[in-house]
């Protein structure tokens, strides 16, 4: 089936910027693949305040629904969606049967504001060739858990994707760890970049060192290309992940927030956080708690061992880049022991008894992301938590909180946004 013609006309503004960067790539990244067609299309999230930067926030309703649930592609992107193609350590066990499963990436355009890359990648849109036997579809539930968590976490200044659009799409889906059935959504996201870790683990595993270069070309183009001037460009590619992944998980540890699932899939090339499944805040300090009730024997990816998770992952990143050029395995451990001891830290200080003061606030801390922070603002702005960001080397609180403006390293204008979950849940 051909994709549905292109959206047109005046409401995408001129500052919209399409990009095809990805699509530079030689064979053996994606798949083209076909979205889903829905019942129903009842929009529950239109994300305005970054519409409004990316120069999509004159779409009309009827239009967005077009663009972000029927999936028409937009003016000047990418003319198919992709489902893009990678594999992972889960649970320390590798799988060579990953790739995006119920998404794609559906459209690259450059921020007018700071000219980075960016895509819009899908959650729920149907299957793909990595399906592996599921329906490629989200519930509602889903969707507003990761709009929720998207939305919290940027107001506490850490490093996310952006809940860009959610729609209800009317099926009723069966799940065995929910009422059922459920009620069906397919969700959209902002972000700098949807490759991980685990795309350069594929190609390693697939003994194709030709290709695992050409992706590092590639993030070292599009996404650091100050590296590429570099005497070792391989090697400052490498330490500037892993400086990225250390920063990520402070932000983390920081404000209390457990991934539930620190696959190599789900880890960003970028240090950004992405694919939100069973994420949690914990409630008191724990750092035995996990969220992800699979893992719940083992505690692999529990709250004080996320570090340590990290830290196997970069590894396993190493490892893929290793057979690149003779040497590069030493060059790439030293960079690896630099930001090792800082990855081992987080998890360490976890455990000292000024983070344990965090009780007394854990469950005012965790409050909706509304207005100018209100009582987080407050909370967060407290003396120990500036103590812990600032021991830890890599936030300023003081800068982010003292005023309660925007947060420095990636918001569009404007607060946090008020979000109406009993108005899609209706």
């Amino acid at each position: 089936m051909p994709p549905e013609p292109a959206l047109g006309g005046p409401a995408v503004s001129a500052a919209f910027a399409p990009s095809r960067a990805i699509l530079a790539l030689p064979d053996g990244f994606f798949d083209e693949v076909e979205p889903a067609r829905f019942p129903e299309h009842v929009l529950r999230f239109r994300n305005q305040r970054w519409a409004e930067r990316v120069g999509l926030g004159a779409l009309t309703d009827a239009e967005w629904t077009d663009a972000f649930a029927r999936m028409q592609p937009l003016p000047g992107s990418l003319p198919q969606p992709l489902a893009l193609r990678y594999h992972g350590h889960q649970f320390r066990a590798y799988n060579p049967d990953l790739g995006d499963g119920r998404g794609f990436l559906l459209a690259q355009l450059q921020d007018p504001v700071d000219g980075r890359l960016l895509d819009l990648g899908t959650k729920g849109s149907g299957t793909t060739p990595y399906s592996r036997g599921g329906d490629g579809r989200l519930t509602l539930k889903g969707g507003v858990r990761e709009l929720l968590a998207t939305e919290m976490l940027e107001a506490l200044g850490v490093y996310t994707s952006k809940t860009f659009s959610l729609h209800e799409t009317g099926e009723a889906l069966w799940r065995g760890d929910e009422p059922s059935p459920t009620r069906s959504s397919v969700l959209v996201r902002l972000g700098h970049s949807h490759i991980r870790l685990g795309s350069f683990q594929r190609h390693a595993h697939q003994g194709r060192p030709d290709r695992v270069r050409a992706l590092a070309e590639h993030v070292i183009e599009h996404y650091h290309p100050t590296l590429a001037s570099a005497s070792d460009p391989l090697r400052a590619l490498y330490g500037e992940i892993a400086r990225r992944t250390v920063t990520l998980c402070g932000q983390w540890m920081v404000a209390g927030f457990v991934h539930g699932v620190l696959n190599t899939d789900n880890m960003s090339i970028l240090g950004l956080t992405i694919d939100y499944g069973p994420y949690g805040w914990v409630d008191n300090f724990d750092r035995g708690w996990t969220p992800n009730t699979t893992d719940a024997q083992g505690r692999r990816y529990r709250f004080g061992q996320q570090s340590q998770t990290d830290l196997q992952s970069l590894l396993g990143l190493l490892l893929a880049l290793d057979a690149l050029q003779p040497g590069l395995r030493n060059k790439l451990l030293q960079s690896l022991g630099m930001v090792g001891h800082r990855l081992l830290a987080h998890g360490q200080r976890a455990s000292e008894p000024r983070c344990c003061q965090l009780d007394q606030h854990r469950s005012r801390r965790v409050v909706r992301p509304v207005g100018r922070f209100g009582e987080a603002h407050k909370v967060l702005a407290s003396e120990h938590l500036w103590q812990i960001g600032e021991a830890i080397g890599l936030i300023d609180y003081k800068s982010v909180f003292a005023d309660g403006r925007d947060h420095p390293i990636d918001r569009a204008t404007g607060g946090p946004q008020r979000v109406e979950v009993k108005a899609m849940l209706r």
